[in-house]
């Protein structure tokens, strides 16, 4: 018994069939690679890059030799953040160890699924005005995958550093 198929559903099935394998092939050897906003390297290193490429005025990167890069801590922990109930894997916080001037320049890497909401903490709890006798003028806390900058300081230095972490 010889089956008799038209041209045009000839045309129907040799075209599903190349449909099909055209699909099965580009799923196949589609790059399946995650792609990350993650940032490498130690939050000590990222910090270094940003004051190297931030677009500082020159009495700022002049005093920035004065910083101090350090790990936070738990006895920190309270003092920089603002509370004690943001939970990091790792965090530095960069600032000036003997100043007039206020200022503190703090990276967080959390877990991705808690970025947004240890912003908001961060925002809640930020004090520009926990320093005697100066304020900061600008808070900014932004993120890069799972990592958090948290920065309040003069405005041009915040904007520039944000700046320069935006572009890592």
């Amino acid at each position: 018994m010889k089956l008799k198929i038209s041209g045009r559903l000839e045309k129907r099935i040799i075209f599903a069939v190349l449909f099909v394998s055209l699909t099965v092939l580009c799923t196949a050897c589609g790059d399946k690679k995650e792609s990350s906003d993650n940032l490498e390297g130690s939050l000590t290193d990222i910090m270094a890059s940003l004051y190297e490429n931030a677009q500082l005025d020159a009495d700022f990167r002049e005093g920035v030799d004065s910083f101090e890069t350090v790990e936070l801590t738990d006895d920190l922990k309270s003092s920089i953040l603002g509370t004690d109930e943001i939970t990091y894997t790792e965090g530095v916080v960069s600032m000036p160890m003997m100043s007039s001037i206020a200022y503190q320049c703090v990276l967080l890497r959390v877990d991705e699924a808690d970025v947004e909401k240890v912003k908001q903490t961060l925002s809640d709890n930020a004090n520009p005005d926990k320093w005697v006798c100066v304020s900061a003028e600008t808070t900014l806390i932004e993120s890069r995958g799972n990592v958090i900058f948290f920065i309040m300081s003069s405005k041009n230095e915040a904007y520039a550093l944000n700046e320069a972490f935006q572009k890592l």
